[in-house]
């Protein structure tokens, strides 16, 4: 067989993906194949976890939410105030009611109020 030397595009293909790779630990910032293995396993995992940030901080609205709201009432709850809202027609996202029950507990109060 043949000597094939890396021509123009293979190594402008390894410049691009040692370029992403950099930054990781041990080979897999120096070595095209390692940086490959690992570039595919970042992407999987950045994919997955940009799924899992929704989650995450849907939960953390819920707790800043209840914290308001015990905060008014030690009786109230996040589930039973949300069922209420719900069906009063209450048009405020979770992240807004988490904004207004940590930085405008004031106005926070007058929404609960109008719930009740």
């Amino acid at each position: 067989m043949t000597r094939v030397k890396k021509g123009v595009n293979a190594l402008k293909n390894r410049r691009n993906v040692l370029r992403q790779a950099k930054g990781f630990r041990f080979r897999r910032s120096t070595n095209e194949a390692a940086a490959n293995e690992a570039l595919a396993h970042a992407g999987a995992y950045a994919f997955a976890h940009r799924r899992d940030k929704k989650g995450d901080f849907r939960r953390l609205w819920n707790v800043k939410i209840n914290a308001g709201l015990r905060a008014i009432d030690a009786k109230l709850t996040y589930s039973k105030w949300m069922g209420a809202a719900k069906k009063k027609g209450l048009l405020l996202d979770r992240k807004a009611l988490a904004t207004l029950a940590e930085f405008k507990p004031e106005t926070f109060k007058r929404v609960v109020e109008s719930v009740k």
